[in-house]
């Protein structure tokens, strides 16, 4: 475990700095295509239960509905041309890197749910909880383009 930890944290600092230049380009572009908020931030359920705030480059135009996770997986259809281009390559999900560095989350995990799923369905995230939720898993890969599902 603690060498997945440490992997963790050596690929995420590296990725934060190589990427640097490339995020800083994308927060203008999401500035100058969106005019609101850059980044992205809702909380959600991590390991052990415990609450945390994943971050991403803003897709979607952000309301209370979104902070409740009040809209469907995959739904497009408040997300601006640049939003979608963001959420189809993915490249929303670059702020995450932090997350893992921080410990909030792994490279390889579960995706973490909102409060709200996870105290409605407990036991299909019992055993989810007992390990740090991931920037990607087998969903993740399955339903790699979900908003055209």
């Amino acid at each position: 475990m603690l060498t997945k930890r440490i992997f963790d944290i050596v690929l995420s600092f590296a990725g934060l700095i190589v990427l640097a230049p490339f995020l800083i380009v994308l927060a203008l572009l999401i500035k100058l295509h969106e005019g609101g908020p850059v980044i992205f931030r809702q909380k959600r359920i991590g390991r052990g239960g415990k609450p945390f705030y994943i971050y991403k480059f803003n897709s979607i135009k952000v309301d209370a509905s979104t902070e409740e996770g009040l809209f469907g997986p995959g739904n497009i259809s408040n997300s601006s041309r640049f939003g979608k281009f963001l959420r189809k390559t993915k490249m929303n999900e670059l702020p995450q890197l932090y997350n893992v560095l921080k410990g909030d989350m792994s490279f390889v995990g579960p995706r973490p749910e909102i409060e709200r799923w996870v105290s409605v369905y407990p036991e299909r995230w019992e055993k989810a909880l007992r390990v740090r939720p991931g920037i990607t898993d087998k969903a993740s890969i399955m339903f790699l383009n979900e908003e055209f599902i």
